[in-house]
């Protein structure tokens, strides 16, 4: 007893106690800084150069985001980027918060439904994708133009016509984000009191007036995660564009990422390429913190 009083009180023990934690980080910290934060500073150093491979770099200042920013590809990118966010996000919320509610209760079957639901989470995006693009095949063989032909519609194009491909990469993406979207709504319907509903039912409210005035007031912080990480995940995408119209067809479905793979890869053009990513970091990163700091505000 009289020990341990002794080694509370000693100075440089509790200076020794508060650097474990770090001790402990150390390994992590350092393999994130040589392969994650470097290599991001190495990025935003080459955007401010003209890279030559095989011969020195040449410094051109803001040349490259010059470039980037007048780049009507860019442009038409950011805007198929903003179509595929906004429709995924919203398309996958309102789908997943039926299912939450529908898998809402303690029997044995939910969970195995609500595991169920969540496998397409775990999928690798490159087979996910793989799948999808069997199941889009234009032709007359293909799973859902089969699948159209005993409705007696016409056969579809999906993925190789440009007016349809980004609404079946929307598609695509909602089937990858509605298990993570209901798993945060399960855990958000859970958290409401449940003596709201009893209150609202005893005052004569009907189902969708408990839905409007309790669900959906209990949900706001689920829906924050929920569009906060969807916003970041949409403005990201990149394998499942890549592997499945590659940007294409004539560019119908080339978002912000596709664009600095093919400047940095396909171009060679690492500067434009670099500065692009910092761009994209910088406006994800400034449009995250004002998402955040206007729902803090409405929260007040």
């Amino acid at each position: 007893m009289t020990q341990t009083l002794s080694m509370a009180s000693d100075p440089s023990q509790k200076r020794w106690t508060q650097w474990v934690p770090w001790l402990f980080l150390a390994p992590a910290l350092l393999v994130f800084t040589y392969f994650k934060f470097i290599p991001m500073l190495r990025g935003l150093e080459m955007s401010f150069y003209r890279v030559n491979l095989g011969a020195p770099n040449e410094w051109i200042g803001l040349e490259n985001f010059e470039t980037v920013l007048s780049d009507p590809n860019l442009l038409a990118a950011i805007q198929h980027t903003l179509v595929y966010a906004v429709a995924t996000i919203s398309g996958s919320a309102v789908i997943a918060l039926f299912l939450a509610m529908a898998l809402q209760g303690p029997a044995r079957h939910l969970h195995i439904l609500r595991t169920a639901i969540f496998l397409p989470a775990v999928t690798s995006a490159a087979v996910m994708a793989e799948v999808w693009r069997v199941l889009y095949s234009p032709t007359p063989d293909g799973v859902i133009n089969s699948l159209l032909s005993w409705f007696g519609l016409a056969q579809q194009g999906f993925l190789s016509n440009p007016h349809q491909a980004l609404p079946a990469l929307v598609v695509m993406g909602m089937w990858k984000a509605i298990p993570y979207d209901t798993v945060i709504f399960v855990a958000g319907l859970a958290g409401i009191n449940s003596e709201l509903y009893d209150a609202a039912s005893v005052d004569g409210a009907g189902f969708w007036q408990r839905f409007r005035h309790v669900t959906l007031p209990g949900l706001a912080p689920a829906i924050k995660v929920i569009a906060t990480l969807g916003f970041i995940r949409g403005f990201r995408v990149f394998t499942e564009i890549y592997a499945t119209t590659g940007g294409g067809p004539a560019g119908s479905t080339d978002v912000v990422m596709t664009y600095i793979y093919k400047q940095g890869f396909t171009e060679l053009d690492y500067g434009v390429a670099a500065a692009a990513s910092f761009l994209l970091f910088a406006f994800t990163a400034v449009a995250t913190l004002a998402f955040l700091a206007w729902q803090r505000r409405r929260s007040l």
